[in-house]
């Protein structure tokens, strides 16, 4: 079954650029599925959809959320499809099964005030401080994914950009503009940035063409390395730490854009959404909105001059 899911994974990449972490993805859910097959003495080649639907059950049973049910479901659709597209096999078992759904949950996110306590923390830490105010500065000002952020060429942040070319998901590059302020902390951070580096230079040793070096494998800093950051901005900026992730930072961006009266097709292309739909999770903000409009401007909802 290993030799299916390599396979398989191989074929993402090469045809479909699939990113590193989708990749990841579906290789973690595909081996929760080896081993409830193997447990049952069974295999990819010779599961059915009998087999695929108790599955399934079997992963309700365990208390797993409907999306990750969902997604699970996903990973094994495609492995199918893939497998019967090469010949592996000569029926698709997963086709016909319906999956769960997602629950439509609204995102998590911050008011404005919990923002900028987020980023006067950062802006006040005893180390590092222009390259905390540069990371956070960034996130907030264009609501880019955390591994967008931290895997930034340095070249997209050279001469002073108006607007940021961010590669995203799937190779997919989208322009989003740059505020005041974050143009600002990415210019401070960037003399600070390369004289770092021309010390690394000088000793001989390569240097990096991240915005945010590191000397780990990666060449830049993780993911986890900025979470832990947040949270640490979060405990000294007095906001509750449950409520931070880089990810809230991305939907506090979409929706104070919203609230503030920009339109959902702009939004989606600084998102980088492939589907507007996904950017309406964000319309729950302009219930408030309208409500506002119609009692401030509506004739019969001012009290009358009797």
């Amino acid at each position: 079954m290993a030799r299916w899911v390599q396979t398989f994974l191989e074929a993402q990449a090469a045809e479909l650029d699939a990113a590193t972490n989708t990749q990841l993805a579906y290789a973690r859910d595909l081996q929760a599925f080896a081993e409830w097959l193997a447990d049952k003495s069974l295999h990819y080649g010779t599961a059915t959809q009998d087999n695929i639907e108790s599955y399934l059950i079997d992963c309700e049973a365990e208390g797993l959320a409907k999306s990750t049910r969902a997604r699970r479901l996903s990973a094994v659709k495609q492995l199918y499809r893939f497998a019967f597209d090469e010949g592996w096999r000569d029926d698709n078992p997963a086709i016909q099964i319906k999956g769960p759904g997602r629950a439509q949950r609204l995102p998590k996110t911050l008011e404005i005030a919990e923002v900028d306590r987020l980023l006067d923390a950062a802006r006040n830490t005893p180390r590092d401080r222009l390259r905390n105010t540069c990371l956070m500065e960034l996130l907030y000002a264009t609501g880019m994914r955390v591994t967008e952020l931290v895997s930034l060429p340095v070249s997209a942040a050279r001469g002073d950009p108006r607007m940021l070319l961010v590669r995203g998901k799937g190779g997919k590059e989208r322009l989003v503009p740059l505020s005041p302020p974050a143009r600002i902390a990415l210019a401070a951070y960037l003399v600070e940035r390369d004289d770092a580096e021309e010390a690394v230079r000088r000793a001989g040793k390569p240097t990096s063409k991240f915005l945010f070096p590191s000397r780990g494998a990666a060449g830049h800093m993780t993911r986890q390395r900025f979470f832990g950051l947040i949270k640490e901005f979060a405990v000294a900026g007095g906001v509750s730490p449950a409520k931070v992730t880089p990810h809230t930072l991305r939907h506090a961006f979409a929706t104070h854009l919203l609230a503030g009266g920009a339109d959902l097709r702009s939004i989606q292309t600084m998102l980088g959404h492939a589907d507007v739909a996904t950017t309406e999770i964000y319309t729950h903000v302009l219930d408030a909105r309208l409500k506002e409009l119609v009692l401030d401007h509506h004739p019969l909802a001012k009290p009358s001059k009797a």
